[in-house]
């Protein structure tokens, strides 16, 4: 259910332009990302940070886009999320002592501190790598190719990047049960 309300704002983006146009299809992308954050608001009872600053970008470069009626600036969402994205997990250390990554996934993966470091410079890279994807196909290729790409390219690129997380975890880490306090290889301190 949250995989769809996430991606909801963007299936309907996709869906407007199919029939519409790119205006049209930002309209209805503001408009969903509205909805999507006022219903993730009442059904936490919490602004979620990553669902604000998506909504206040789409106002942005959605609403310039509309006024100027020029699609490039819409184009360059994704890129400036992403962008912002890999400046936050970058970052991050600078202000807290652990990395963004750390402080996301801690409760369920247990890692040494460099390893921490390593997983958040891939999402670092990841992220900088999609924002610049997305620019090579808003400059040199159609719209439509663009839209396509927005939908099941960036969605292709994150599912990967996602998967080879995956392996590269279960490689190098200890993955604990819920509910359980100590990883499974590490001895119980009352046993010694």
């Amino acid at each position: 259910m949250k995989l769809l309300i996430d991606f909801f704002p963007v299936i309907a983006f996709f869906i407007a332009y199919k029939a519409f146009d790119i205006y049209i299809a930002t309209s209805v992308l503001i408009v969903t990302f509205i909805a999507q954050f006022l219903f993730d608001w009442k059904r936490n009872g919490k602004i979620n940070k990553m669902h604000l600053i998506s909504l206040v970008l789409v106002l942005v470069f959605g609403g310039i886009t509309l006024f100027l009626r020029d699609e490039k600036f819409i184009q360059w969402k994704p890129t400036v999320v992403n962008w912002l994205f890999a400046a936050a997990f970058l970052l991050a250390p600078v202000f807290t002592k652990k990395t963004l990554v750390q402080r996301l996934m801690e409760k369920t993966v247990e890692l040494a501190p460099g390893l921490w470091a390593q997983l958040n410079s891939m999402w670092v890279l990841f992220f900088l790598l999609s924002g610049a994807a997305n620019l090579y196909v808003v400059y040199n290729y159609d719209e439509e190719t663009w839209v396509n790409f927005k939908l099941f390219g960036m969605l292709g690129l994150t599912f990967i990047f996602i998967l080879l997380q995956g392996i590269w975890l279960s490689r190098k880490a200890n993955l604990l049960a819920e509910g359980q306090s100590e990883p499974a290889n590490v001895p119980n301190k009352d046993q010694n």
